[in-house]
């Protein structure tokens, strides 16, 4: 009998408070529908910075691809993951109560020249989790194969729901 195969992670998931599970878990449940592995750690950037320096100087070497990052209020931990690392870092704002996650955007989205951080939107951690899956892609066609199929999918829905709404007299 064969003994499952565990792969390495390739996409590392953070989130500087466990609070953000119920969020950058879209990110993780994407990534997994397409067989990628994943490894997701809480991690602040104001409570542990070096924590943080050492997940991100290490995570190349440790076999990452990608970094999701996912943060809310001031949204430090995307951008100062991509200042220890070369890897592509995904931002993921969190909404927070009381800008409803806008600060959090802002945050993510206005990083200083050379520190590049990809941004999703508000709560867009699915997102994250797919652009995640296209960048491995680039370099792996059956990746590639799988995700020419889930946008013939989404292309399909989509169509499906045009005509329920003609046959509904809708369109």
């Amino acid at each position: 009998m064969k003994k499952p195969s565990i792969r390495k992670p390739v996409v590392g998931i953070l989130m500087g408070s466990d609070s953000d599970w119920p969020t950058m878990k879209a990110a993780a449940d994407a990534c997994a529908e397409f067989g990628i592995p994943t490894e997701v750690q809480v991690i602040s950037a104001h409570r542990t910075p070096y924590d943080l320096q050492r997940y991100a100087t290490t995570a190349q070497a440790r076999g990452l691809r990608v970094i999701i990052a996912g943060a809310g209020g001031a949204a430090h931990l995307p951008g100062v993951a991509a200042a220890f690392t070369t890897l592509p870092v995904i931002g993921v704002p969190i909404e927070s109560k009381a800008l409803k996650g806008l600060d959090s955007l802002l945050s993510i989205v206005q990083m200083p020249g050379g520190i590049p951080v990809a941004t999703v939107a508000i709560g867009g951690a699915r997102n994250a989790g797919l652009l995640a899956v296209q960048i491995l892609a680039v370099a792996n066609p059956g990746l590639q194969k799988k995700l020419v199929a889930f946008k013939a999918r989404l292309a399909d829905e989509s169509r499906a729901k045009n005509l329920t709404l003609s046959r509904e007299g809708k369109g």
